[in-house]
């Protein structure tokens, strides 16, 4: 037999007040009602819980002893709906994200520090990866990537605008050895590759001539799944390498890099947060995307 946990609630009120009034006036409804929860219990259990006179309520042995017994579970019950609540109506708990290692402006430390700032009772759980999977079945409340990978099914807010993908080298490399003039070129010269993952295979780099997409297997010389180590490389001259503007600008604009092919490289759209279509929305995750849509440089400006 499941219990009716609203009908104990009931009866736990009647024990504490020893009254059926004050305890009608406690839930905001008639005296009857409670009378007649009380009796569905007592029918439902075979057994009398309350002594009723006109003057007075008392337990039974068995009221006394099912008060006992179900009063602690109930007051966790309800102070575990109430942590629940607080939930619901402000900012808090663990917010875990699924980011892609490219999307530089997000992973900013000044965005990610000004977010916690402004929300110390959230608590930030970031994986960096550039694996696609399924961020729900995961336990992700949401993922940073770029839209062209997002599925249908998500609400997707902007997080820049448009980005673009480059072809760098570094100044000594360009010395030493020139420069493609045409993508297909780049065979003939030493690349940095990327790979998202150990079993995957080298990403083919995209380019576009009179507005049609194509793409370019390159056989890289080194290949790695960190930018970072794709940046060092070619900055030291190992070769051409091959990544989002964003993750170069800071060294082109030291001349530690130059850009090559410019003209096949097209902008489109950048990099989305997105999280499932849910109702009810938890605030640390709105709390985010206001925070989002706030941020100088970001472009998220889509309607919850």
């Amino acid at each position: 037999m499941w219990p009716d946990l609203n009908a104990l609630a009931v009866f736990i009120l009647v024990a504490q007040e020893r009254n059926f009034r004050a305890a009608a006036d406690r839930l905001g409804v008639t005296r009857s009602a409670v009378s007649q929860t009380i009796r569905r219990l007592e029918e439902s259990l075979g057994i009398a819980l309350l002594q009723r006179t006109t003057r007075s309520v008392s337990l039974t042995e068995a009221g006394e002893r099912l008060y006992a017994e179900v009063e602690p579970a109930v007051s966790d019950i309800r102070t575990a709906m109430e942590k629940t609540d607080t939930l619901r109506t402000r900012p808090r708990g663990q917010l875990r994200l699924a980011v892609s290692s490219i999307a530089e402006r997000f992973l900013s430390g000044d965005f990610l520090a000004g977010f916690a700032a402004a929300n110390p009772e959230i608590q930030l759980d970031i994986t960096v990866t550039d694996e696609e999977f399924d961020i729900v079945s995961e336990g992700y409340d949401a993922g940073v990537r770029l839209g062209e990978v997002i599925e249908q099914d998500m609400i997707a807010v902007p997080v820049a605008g448009k980005e673009r993908q480059l072809a760098v080298c570094s100044p000594v490399y360009r010395d030493r050895f020139g420069i493609p003039r045409h993508p297909k070129e780049l065979s003939m010269h030493r690349c940095i590759g990327w790979r998202p993952s150990p079993k995957a295979v080298p990403y083919r780099w995209e380019f576009a001539e009179e507005g049609k997409e194509f793409r370019v297997e390159v056989a890289p010389e080194v290949t790695t799944n960190d930018m970072s180590v794709m940046i060092r490389l070619a900055i030291a001259g190992a070769g051409i390498t091959f990544g989002m503007e964003e993750s170069f600008r800071t060294f082109i604009g030291r001349n530690e890099l130059v850009p090559i092919l410019e003209e096949y490289c097209p902008y489109f759209p950048g990099f989305y947060l997105y999280y499932p279509n849910r109702r009810n929305m938890a605030p640390k995750l709105r709390a985010l995307i206001a925070h989002l849509k706030r941020y100088e440089g970001f472009a998220g400006r889509d309607s919850l």
